[in-house]
């Protein structure tokens, strides 16, 4: 009876050895993870580079300090003076819509690191579970019956078997802990990298507050500057000299657009030719706020000079799209001193629309447009102290009144 439990409880013993060994196993299968030391290595590459873009966030504002120093050596040459400050706005615009563009990347990017995040949790949730349930295995097989099972064993390859059952478990036992320790140290790296993000965030913000103000202080000080040069009485005859010129300038520039445009319709089959059909045009703004300037001869508010406006003026906040009034062809979408960034469409029967001072171009040269499609954004490029579209038209060769065509609507 005595030997009956001695057998009994060896049983016993490597029952709950063998149930551990194999209780265990799957206890490690299921705490299996994907988190392994390559997982850390990229996640820790990943944190590395975000920290090298947070150093380099600030080195690509621009410098107004040292655009203003630049500026100061051109202010005796308003040409040239308009034409540096424009290139300065332009790149400071560039970058608050890059800065715009990465926040936007950033958002998406914290929105993985958090869903990341979670997922590491669970797998760490997972693994410790996995992880105590072997070690309660561990400890319930771990006591000195083991020792009596062992000493006891038939043979040695009977003890040898029992020992490897033993080993099994601890070892087991002892994987779950590393990869417990391992999920504990992605979750805290996924942490550290979803926290960076938000300050990169919440930085790249400022970033854009700060070339926001230096686009506007740039803007107030050429309007503050283009006024002061033309009304200051030592410059007053130079200044009337040089507006003369410029719209001349002007004029000669749209007159070989005009040129070229007609020297392109012969070579072309009549059949192929842009003839406008009388109809009314498109108001070509979204939104306005006032006409700041009629057509038609008028007082220059600065110069106190007569002078014939060759379109009208209507004052609109900066970026309110800008349509083509009608249908037609690009036969101009650049950027000159007076008027600034330009669009100049052909609808045909010598009929052309002009719109000055845009902030942005969303056409170039070529381009087919159709009535209502947004060609630019309202800005104050060129020979302009506020934002505002000048929109021109021509027919055969001379300016005519836009009111002739155009309706509002």
């Amino acid at each position: 009876m005595k030997k009956k439990l001695i057998y009994f409880g060896l049983w016993v013993v490597l029952g709950v050895v063998f149930m551990g060994n194999v209780i265990c196993e799957r206890a490690f299968a299921s705490g299996q993870t994907s988190i392994t030391s390559e997982s850390i290595r990229e996640k820790e590459e990943q944190i590395s580079k975000i920290k090298g873009e947070k150093e380099t966030l600030k080195d690509g504002l621009s410098n107004l300090k040292e655009i203003k120093k630049d500026l100061e050596k051109q202010k005796n040459n308003l040409r040239e003076y308009v034409r540096q400050l424009d290139d300065s706005l332009a790149v400071i615009e560039k970058n608050i819509a890059d800065l715009n563009d990465r926040i936007q990347a950033k958002e998406g990017e914290i929105q993985q690191a958090e869903i990341d995040l979670e997922e590491a949790l669970e797998k760490e949730e997972s693994q410790k579970e996995s992880t105590l349930a072997c070690i309660r295995l561990m400890y319930e097989a771990g006591n000195p019956n083991i020792m009596d099972m062992l000493v006891e064993a038939k043979g040695f390859g009977e003890f040898l078997n029992r020992a490897d059952y033993v080993e099994k478990v601890y070892a087991y036992g002892n994987q779950m802990w590393e990869n417990y320790k391992a999920a504990r140290e992605y979750v805290e790296l996924c942490k550290e990298e979803l926290e960076l993000e938000k300050e990169i965030l919440d930085e790249t913000k400022e970033s854009v507050e700060i070339e926001q103000r230096n686009l506007e202080e740039l803007i107030e000080q050429k309007n503050r500057d283009i006024i002061a040069y033309e009304t200051d009485i030592g410059n007053k005859e130079k200044a009337i000299r040089e507006y003369e010129e410029e719209i001349k300038a002007q004029e000669e520039e749209i007159k070989l657009l005009e040129a070229a445009v007609a020297e392109e319709k012969k070579k072309l089959l009549a059949s192929m030719v842009i003839t406008y059909d009388g109809g009314m045009f498109k108001f070509p703004l979204k939104t306005y706020t006032r006409i700041s300037s009629e057509y038609g001869t008028r007082p220059h508010p600065t110069l106190g000079v007569e002078h014939f406006h060759n379109g009208v003026d209507f004052a609109a906040p900066k970026g309110t799209p800008i349509y083509a009034a009608y249908d037609g062809r690009v036969v101009a979408a650049t950027y000159s001193v007076t008027m600034g960034n330009y669009v100049m469409i052909d609808h045909g029967s010598g009929l052309y629309t002009i719109y000055m001072h845009a902030s942005s171009l969303y056409v170039k040269k070529d381009d087919t447009v159709v009535k209502g499609d947004t060609i630019a954004a309202v800005g104050s490029t060129g020979r302009s102290t506020g934002n505002h579209l000048h929109f021109s038209v021509r027919l055969n060769g001379a300016y005519v009144s836009p009111w002739e065509y155009l309706k509002e609507s």
